[in-house]
């Protein structure tokens, strides 16, 4: 089999750096049933939110500068946890894989974004403008371009390690995400929210930037480097494994406080959420498919081209919602379409696995021609 199918020499040929993330992590219970605590916590957010509305108008009325305090606190720490798995040390190891790397770069950065906001203008702003709440579509579609203009940098590692991808490539392209979010995300959004006629408040989204992406990268990497300094990798190993729990119960309490805000309206058109579905659905299969495609066309590994087909159709939630948060607030339905995208992605990109997987030996007979 020539080299560029050949995933086991491609992984016998490639060493982690000595500091880097765990290369294969598991995939707990919480973690797997995602979709189902999702669902769980929308039903107690929109019944808390009935019982308890002066509760949720006081957490609402915890904001400095358009950012909600509790919000804010929860946010970091669904994100630097995820974040201190990330090794920038692994950006050497781009240019083994670059022909992976450049698909991948390509499909997030030139293909998803826009295939979202193209997305959402023909579902959410024609087809289904007239099932949705007066007024609301540019709000939906803001919340679907958050929700798009940042690749995943956390869940990765686990569909990554599902369909047995390279961990070499995984844990440099990540990195790499990383570091051009600091750089592209803020004007990427404002060009898109500017042609879907959305006001852009620079001062907030570039708030929402530092808050949310500059500060958390600078935070994890800081704590990462003096953990590994004083245990090395197994200590950064047993602090992760404490952490994860909290980050996903952040984010968990984050959606029954957004569901609690958004419950009334959710309660009167329930159709909303499975209609802010599509695009999300249609959009990871695109690029799911589009960036498979393209590595299978240039000969690229299947263990590289796998996560690559992951990457390249994940979104960062985590900051989507965060963005939409700040920049919209509580209430809008551009963060509600962003807790939609939660609600979507786990079971979605489990089926991508299984679809990469069942698909291999088509793969590698294409890619060795």
């Amino acid at each position: 089999m020539p080299a560029a199918t050949g995933c086991a020499d491609a992984m016998s040929t490639t060493t982690p750096p000595a500091d880097a993330a765990p290369a294969r992590p598991g995939i707990g219970t919480f973690e797997r049933y995602l979709t189902l605590w999702v669902a769980l916590c929308i039903a107690a957010g929109i019944g808390l939110g009935q019982l308890l509305p002066h509760v949720f108008a006081s957490i609402a009325a915890a904001e400095v500068a358009r950012v909600n305090l509790i919000v804010a606190v929860l946010i970091w720490l669904m994100i630097i946890p995820m974040l201190l798995k990330i090794d920038f040390g692994a950006l050497g190891a781009v240019r083994r894989h670059w022909k992976g790397v450049g698909v991948t770069l390509f499909v997030n950065w030139a293909v998803k974004p826009f295939s979202m906001a193209a997305l959402g203008a023909l579902f959410i702003g024609w087809l289904f403008a007239p099932l949705l709440p007066a007024g609301e579509g540019p709000s939906y579609i803001a919340g679907l371009i958050l929700l798009a203009a940042a690749p995943c940098t956390a869940m990765v590692f686990v569909w990554s390690n599902l369909c047995d991808g390279e961990p070499t490539y995984t844990l440099s392209q990540v990195a790499l995400n990383d570091v051009l979010m600091v750089f592209l995300f803020a004007p990427l959004v404002g060009l898109l929210l500017g042609v879907a006629a959305v006001t852009v408040p620079w001062d907030t989204l570039l708030v929402s930037v530092l808050l949310y992406i500059v500060v958390p990268v600078i935070a994890a990497q800081l704590a990462r480097r003096a953990v590994l300094a004083k245990g090395g990798q197994r200590t950064l190993d047993r602090l992760l494994a404490r952490l994860g729990p909290i980050s996903l119960v952040a984010l968990l309490a984050t959606l029954v406080l957004l569901f609690g805000f958004q419950g009334k309206a959710i309660v009167a058109q329930p159709l909303v959420i499975a209609l802010l579905a599509v695009p999300i659905l249609l959009q990871v299969y695109l690029n799911a498919g589009l960036a498979y495609w393209l590595s299978r066309k240039l000969g690229v590994a299947w263990c590289v081209a796998a996560p690559a087909a992951l990457i390249g159709a994940s979104n960062f939630f985590e900051l989507a919602v965060a963005a939409a948060i700040s920049l919209f607030g509580l209430t809008s339905g551009a963060a509600l379409a962003t807790v939609v995208g939660v609600l979507v992605e786990v079971p979605v990109m489990l089926s991508v696995v299984s679809i990469v997987k069942a698909s291999r030996g088509w793969y590698e007979r294409g890619a060795a021609a």
